[in-house]
């Protein structure tokens, strides 16, 4: 996976290790994605882990709820050990974080990271105190924390005070101004109180997750311009389908564009049975998109028109797509920098030669009534021209020569 990142102003000046991960600095914006297994289940919810980095996930989050799952951490982490899977594990506590993370020690070791949400901690005078046991039990195993603020569970004292110095504000805001600010204070106040109970800067990471598009924004904005901690962003409960993957795209996007964020989770819904991987494909197509990072050889293709009634190419693009993808866990290791090769498949010759010379590889397949050849380019020459029934092979093949022949194998 590249670390190339474009060279724009970054918010966090200070940089959180995780295992081999760094968040925040100068390192670019890393991957984060979320098992939906039973934690309790070390088996599935290990696979779940390794098929989740597999697909390029940097880091990976588990539910840990109950004493079963706290005792099955470890055991999780050493099955992914075996696999030669260093994918640091983070751990989502809320309501008995401090309980769990007290009883079963060797949890708190095998964790790379917790995370904790100041709302669910717990009220009134057991609040501090369960706070403090899971920033010291951080400190103990010298751990990074994340401080994730939910709109959902938001510190409802916090909301009532603030709304009740605000209808005293001879210029009330609007309720819904007052959530977003409560959420940056919950935040930073949070993450003071835990430099004070011994937690460094270095190892701590803000959240404040919000559902809608224009407050996530908001809120980020605010909270880059009133601290210099890592942050983590994410649009909370992003939906199903093209609704998550749009939603959290305009957020991120924006935010992203503008040097804040320093890692990302998409919060996708997946289809009943669907691949949990899918999150993790979005969140890396969000970063490549914008030209932060590279992950996977991208393939450009032409939406198709009346010139393209055969579906010949749309089959050929999704193929080489989807083989390219497959190929990169082998590939990353193999072929460092294969992630930034272009590879253009075009469906007639009104755009299909010249995207085709301005792709690494790029063929262009005959559209209606074209001569039933496809031209082959490299490096913006033509070079063969494909026809037959073994179009797709071939093209494949060509591909792969490239891949060898352009980037330097490395050992294994």
């Amino acid at each position: 996976m590249s670390n190339q990142q474009s060279a724009r102003p970054r918010h966090a000046t200070v940089g959180v290790k995780i295992g081999h991960v760094t968040v925040g600095g100068h390192a670019p914006v890393v991957v984060q994605s979320m098992t939906n297994t039973d934690t309790a289940n070390p088996a599935a919810t290990a696979e779940q882990v390794f098929q989740l980095a597999r697909a390029g996930s940097e880091l990976v989050r588990i539910t840990v709820d109950t004493e079963e799952a706290a005792r099955a951490v470890p055991a999780i982490r050493e099955e992914l050990d075996k696999r030669g899977c260093k994918v640091p594990l983070i751990g989502d506590f809320h309501f008995n974080g401090h309980k769990l993370l007290s009883l079963y020690p060797e949890c708190a070791q095998a964790l790379g990271k917790y995370r904790i949400n100041p709302g669910n901690v717990g009220r009134g005078k057991k609040r501090d105190s369960q706070y403090a046991t899971l920033i010291e039990t951080a400190c103990r195993y010298d751990k990074p924390v994340r401080i994730g603020v939910n709109w959902g569970s938001l510190d409802q004292e916090l909301v009532v005070r603030l709304m009740d110095d605000n209808t005293q504000s001879a210029l009330p805001r609007d309720s819904a101004e007052i959530i977003r600010e409560a959420m940056v204070i919950s935040a930073i106040e949070n993450a003071r109180k835990a430099e004070e109970l011994g937690l460094p800067a270095d190892r701590i990471i803000l959240s404040c997750k919000m559902s809608g598009v224009q407050d996530l924004i908001a809120v980020y904005r605010e909270l880059a311009a009133r601290c210099h901690y890592a942050l983590h962003l994410g649009l909370t409960e992003a939906g199903m389908g093209s609704k998550g993957i749009v939603a959290s795209t305009a957020a991120l996007a924006v935010l992203l564009q503008e040097g804040i964020g320093d890692t990302i989770r998409i919060s996708l819904t997946p289809e009943p049975g669907g691949d949990r991987s899918q999150e993790v494909i979005v969140a890396q197509e969000i970063l490549q998109s914008l030209g932060l990072r590279s992950f996977t050889p991208a393939v450009i293709a032409c939406p198709g028109c009346g010139r393209t009634s055969s579906s010949y190419f749309q089959q050929l693009a999704r193929d080489i797509q989807t083989y390219l993808r497959h190929q990169m866990p082998v590939w990353r290791k193999q072929h460092p920098g294969v992630e930034t090769m272009t590879v253009a498949v075009m469906g007639c010759v009104v755009n299909g030669p010249g995207e085709s010379k301005h792709a690494n590889i790029g063929i262009s397949l005959p559209g209606t009534g074209e001569i039933p050849v496809a031209p082959v380019y490299v490096d913006g020459e033509r070079t063969v021209t494909l026809k037959g029934e073994r179009i797709a092979e071939e093209f494949q093949a060509i591909v792969d020569e490239y891949v060898r022949s352009h980037y330097t194998a490395l050992p294994g």
